[in-house]
């Protein structure tokens, strides 16, 4: 297996490597899987495996988890199929930058995404190394952020375009989770900006030392979020990536953003998600 890095500051190709012979060769797990923690997002060309090899491989890195909103693949519980069609309407999902799942209480440790049809330009996706966006923040905004936490919600994302009783039933089913605005990574012990397109508001902002007045709360937090989630827009901090049919994606969610572009209209693109059970950051 060749590693060949495609940017300083985030994102790797592995050559010569088949994700179907690695889900069950320890050792090449285990170099994957270093790689992946130093890249933080991986790209394969040419894997032409199946759906049962697909959820295997992913596998290997911890329980599978469906999506209660994106539908599943029936045979292979825990593949998300994601497919867009000209006769279907833009769902303003993909094209956002996030980390998955953050509404969740323990978010995706990350995810093996594989690429089923594509158009023949357009429909990239990039990725954000939100260690990087976090060091690279002025020492003045780090001691502002310090302590902060925030709300992430699926009611004000996938359940806001819903009638009011199913996205009433979304939100009792997925409470808004509450996460540290710069999370510890558990594997390497750094620190990660941890805001993104599910983050609604903070939570502790009403501080005596950040407010003197209310109007500082009304002006000062929203204004703050706002500088926060823009730091994954900074090309320096980014991947793109371009899809050919069977090109694999795998991205720990822990320490990324990614943001799918929609710019391929009116044509198809059907992509499979195995999304991988995480832990609750801390």
């Amino acid at each position: 297996m060749r590693i060949e890095p495609l940017t300083c500051a985030i994102g790797a190709e592995l050559i010569d490597v088949n994700l179907a012979d690695a889900a069950k060769d320890d050792a090449l797990f285990a170099e994957i899987r270093a790689a992946l923690l130093k890249h933080r997002v991986l790209f394969l060309r040419d894997q032409d495996i199946s759906r049962a090899d697909h959820v295997a491989f992913a596998r290997r890195f911890g329980e599978l988890e469906d999506h209660p909103v994106v539908g599943s693949d029936p045979d292979n519980p825990g593949l998300v199929r994601i497919y867009k069609s000209p006769d279907q309407p833009n769902d303003r999902y993909e094209n956002s930058w996030h980390s998955d799942a953050t509404w969740r209480e323990a978010p995706q440790f990350g995810a093996v995404l594989r690429c089923v049809e594509c158009p023949p330009v357009g429909g990239d996706t990039m990725w954000a190394n939100m260690v990087l966006a976090y060091e690279k923040l002025p020492e003045t905004v780090k001691q502002q952020i310090e302590g902060l936490r925030a709300r992430h919600s699926i009611e004000a994302s996938f359940g806001a375009a819903m009638p009011i009783e199913k996205r009433l039933a979304l939100k009792a089913q997925f409470p808004d989770a509450e996460h540290p605005v710069v999370r510890t990574h558990p594997e390497t012990g750094e620190k990660v900006l941890f805001v993104n397109g599910f983050t609604t508001h903070f939570t502790n902002y009403h501080t005596p030392a950040r407010v003197r007045y209310g109007q500082d709360h009304t002006q000062g937090s929203a204004a703050l979020l706002q500088y926060l989630l823009s730091q994954a827009m900074i090309p320096e901090y980014q991947v793109r990536w371009r899809w050919k049919p069977n090109s694999v994606a795998i991205w720990d969610n822990r320490s990324t953003q990614h943001y799918a572009v929609m710019d391929y209209p009116p044509c198809h693109r059907k992509m499979e998600r195995a999304g991988i059970v995480g832990d609750k950051p801390y």
